[in-house]
């Protein structure tokens, strides 16, 4: 591909998308960052003057969400599903031993949100050396990007938050486990729910292949239900009482197929699950969401007052962890919609996500 094209799609969409920043007041603390950098023709109603002064309660929180089931201090969220009886009771579904790799090839020109980057160089080419008698010499990479943010990435605890009180009170931004923004906030990193926390995930997964159910690769603002999860397993010939707690559901939209070919397109919007999908799966109390887009959940929300709201139900108020950008196109071709999800997130202290590669295997 054309590395020039690259970086003016790349670009192109990120100016388009940094336009809503100016008018997503209504959507709070994580509805702002979020929303700042989506498409113009999806932006918001601003807030009016008297809004600012008086905070009400965010749409769609009426009492706090904390403490965790997992305890006050809990900080791995759903990730605490992964215990040795899940874990060998996951081992069984392994049949045939063959792996795929789910995540996608990190490089410059990749469909990026907003103003993120991506720059790796090669210092002075190679690095050092020679050394020693036998000319050893080496090469090391920098790496210039929003580590956890950018390609396949997976979201951590403090990724995502709601604001409850007044615009620039960090006392009342609240994430995961009713934790604060005064509380974790750090310019080195975040002082609790950073990725280190997290436990490694090996689970069952379920790939809903929606393309399938559909006919054809969804469209942005298209949304995915709870009926549509159901009649996508019984044409996959699953069961829905085989998704236990714990295990995590993918989703096949076919949006994947713009990745590095129509940037502007993938980065406009996308398919994805709403709220009533949502519900079904914290009633399936499942460990973790993941697709072929970008963020998961539908873009626009077809509430278009509401910014990432399935990220804040699911992340913030119920700690299910979430992966983006994933790739499922030899698992489809080999018919395998059930499979055991691997990955650890990058142990990064006070990181907000995590780069890196998802393995299934079957």
């Amino acid at each position: 591909m054309d590395d020039t094209k690259g970086d003016e799609e790349k670009g192109g969409a990120a100016t388009d998308r940094r336009t809503l920043l100016r008018t997503a007041g209504l959507a709070g603390a994580a509805g702002a960052a979020f929303a700042g950098a989506m498409h113009g023709k999806f932006s918001l109603a601003p807030i009016t003057a008297a809004q600012a002064q008086t905070p009400a309660m965010p749409k769609g929180v009426d009492k706090p969400w904390w403490p965790s089931k997992w305890g006050k201090d809990d900080e791995a969220g759903a990730s605490n599903h992964i215990t040795p009886a899940k874990v060998l009771d996951a081992v069984k579904w392994i049949k045939d031993g063959k792996i795929y790799k789910i995540g996608r090839v990190y490089e410059q020109g990749m469909p990026l949100f907003g103003a993120r980057a991506f720059s790796l160089r090669i210092p002075g080419g190679p690095t050092g050396g020679p050394f020693g008698d036998n000319k050893l010499v080496y090469h090391d990479e920098f790496l210039a990007t929003e580590i956890g943010q950018t390609g396949t990435q997976f979201d951590g605890l403090g990724h995502i938050g709601i604001q409850l009180g007044k615009d620039g009170d960090k006392s009342e931004m609240r994430f995961y486990n009713g934790f604060s923004a005064a509380e974790i906030g750090d310019a080195y990193g975040l002082k609790k729910l950073g990725t280190e926390k997290l436990k490694p995930l090996f689970t069952r997964a379920h790939l809903i292949d929606m393309v399938a159910l559909k006919g054809g690769m969804m469209d942005a603002g298209q949304e995915i239900t709870s009926a549509d999860i159901k009649a996508a397993l019984a044409k996959q010939s699953i069961a829905e009482s085989d998704i236990k707690p714990g295990d995590a559901i993918m989703f096949h939209t076919g949006w994947g197929s713009l990745w590095m070919k129509n940037n502007d397109r993938y980065n406009s919007g996308e398919p994805g699950i709403g709220l009533d999908a949502a519900k079904w799966i914290i009633e399936k109390d499942l460990a973790l969401t993941a697709a072929d887009t970008w963020a998961v959940e539908v873009v626009p929300n077809p509430d278009k007052s509401l910014a990432f709201v399935v990220h804040a139900e699911l992340q913030t108020k119920h700690g299910i962890l979430n992966h983006e950008n994933l790739i499922f196109d030899e698992l489809i071709a080999d018919k395998k919609y059930q499979f055991v999800y691997c990955f650890t997130p990058s142990p990064i202290k006070g990181a907000t996500g995590s780069n890196g590669c998802p393995i299934a295997i079957t």
